[in-house]
């Protein structure tokens, strides 16, 4: 028994992916990254799934040096990441931790290599190398969208630069390429289509996104464009009710922390693309970001991010950190109240507990999956008591943030008696609770009902076996 126990543990997960049978090391041996044909998810050229699992490394090229890139991929490909999103120039020019600039003959970057020189770009080819050797996209925001809000980059050095990229990185096997950063879709246009056009006239290899401004969804602008691949959306860092009083809003009041409902938006839009939350609130950020007086955000809020996401459909998630995506030191300025070593934040329960989202996505067949809030019987919670379900043909996930107790209709899935399992986002364990018939059943949480109490209630045809008859018959004694 106590060899099993410790089996258990050290997998720390005790659900099995379907997709094990492929090579996981190096995701790019099953393909180039393309839409499903569904046009909901992503998958690699041979069929295998891809679940996009994200962490914002924004200012990477800029802070860390050769060392610290290659210790914090390592801990993303450890904690279960396989895409990082970065900034690949946060100014202009932009300038690393060596002194080097970005640009030192503008967009044009005809000297962007110079012999016997270790240079920016140099620098950002070292972390797009390590990242390959462990397994992790590289999500390439060309430019942060201020900088071009501010008239620092025009339709013709976009097109320059989006050359050079292309140039640069088309024969790289692990790029995203991501228009925009943190901008509306309808601020500075041309200049974004620009750009995407002409890295697309070189390299039409890998997939393009556009990341928006906050409480915003690409979507809104470019959904028809045919130079972007997939959606992206930035549900913000804003609690219940909590007005910044800028008019920037775009959404209903008192829904800011509903990021489902951008997925629902975003999946009703024709033609089908799929869907991301690009960057929901962060763990260990302040409540609206602005003011470090305001509560911080905390690894229960971004684990509900996800599920909440995921559930109503999206093709996966990125999480963010405060501290990691500045990659604050002591000795550098922080910004929104940004107070411990980056290095401690790979610490964070926020961090090393999303690998549990996609291990549990994975554990069943992927691409039959929808949102199907049908699921949910009679009136569904508001706010944080509001419950998420999502289905494929045998199988069903309900996530319940609070342990609030809800009716699920079991007849929504195949088989005339289902198995009924508890799962924990904190730590990926399954708490089996037993054998039911198809029908409508009120279903309590093992757990007390208190934000924190976040599980997933898994309903599986008994004829199935996702979730092997070894692992059952240890959690049930």
């Amino acid at each position: 028994m106590k060899k099993i126990l410790l089996i258990i543990y050290s997998l720390g997960i005790l659900l099995l992916p379907i997709q094990a049978k492929f090579n996981v090391d190096l995701p790019w041996s099953n393909g180039k990254l393309i839409v499903s044909d569904e046009g909901r998810y992503l998958r690699h050229e041979n069929g295998v799934p891809f679940f996009w699992l994200g962490e914002t490394g924004w200012l990477m090229p800029e802070r860390l040096n050769r060392d610290e890139v290659r210790f914090y991929l390592q801990k993303c490909k450890q904690a279960g990441y396989n895409v990082v999103q970065v900034q690949t120039i946060n100014a202009v020019p932009a300038m690393n931790v060596y002194g080097k600039y970005s640009m030192v003959d503008g967009f044009v970057c005809n000297k962007a290599d110079h012999s016997n020189e270790y240079g920016y770009w140099e620098h950002m080819d070292y972390i797009i190398k390590i990242a390959e050797e462990n397994g992790i996209y590289v999500g390439l925001v060309c430019i942060w969208g201020g900088l071009v809000k501010g008239g620092l980059m025009n339709v013709e050095q976009a097109k320059s630069y989006g050359k050079f990229l292309a140039e640069r990185y088309k024969n790289a096997p692990n790029i995203v390429w991501i228009i925009g950063g943190d901008i509306r879709g309808d601020i500075k246009t041309e200049v974004w289509e620009t750009l995407a056009y002409a890295i697309k006239s070189i390299d039409r290899n890998h997939l393009m996104t556009f990341h928006p401004f906050g409480r915003t969804v690409s979507t809104t602008w470019f959904n028809n464009a045919d130079w972007l691949d997939f959606n992206m959306f930035q549900s913000g860092h804003r609690r219940y009710g909590q007005r910044k009083g800028d008019g920037d809003y775009t959404i209903q009041d008192n829904t800011e922390e509903d990021n489902w409902r951008f997925v629902e938006y975003s999946l009703s839009q024709k033609p089908l693309k799929p869907v991301l939350d690009a960057e929901p609130s962060y763990e260990d950020i302040p409540q609206g970001l602005h003011d470090i007086r305001e509560p911080r955000w905390t690894a229960t809020d971004v684990r509900r991010y996800a599920y909440w996401s995921v559930f109503a459909g999206a093709c996966g998630h990125t999480y963010g950190n405060n501290n990691i995506m500045q990659f604050y030191r002591p000795g550098l300025v922080p910004s929104y109240g940004a107070n411990r070593a980056w290095w401690h934040a790979l610490e964070d329960a926020g961090f090393n507990q999303m690998q549990y989202l996609k291990n549990l996505i994975l554990a069943f067949p992927y691409f039959e999956r929808i949102p199907d809030q049908t699921i949910i019987s009679g009136q569904n919670g508001e706010r944080y008591d509001r419950v998420i379900a999502t289905r494929g043909e045998d199988y069903l996930l309900v996530y319940n943030h609070t342990g609030c107790p809800m009716e699920i209709d079991l007849d929504k899935i195949s088989g005339e008696k289902k198995n009924v399992w508890w799962y924990s986002p904190k730590n990926g364990s399954l708490k089996y609770v037993g054998e039911y018939d198809s029908k409508i059943t009120r279903f309590y949480s093992d757990t007390s009902y208190a934000r924190d109490s976040d599980r997933v209630l898994i309903a599986v045809d008994i004829n199935k076996e996702y979730i092997s008859k070894y692992w059952n018959e240890i959690l049930v004694k």
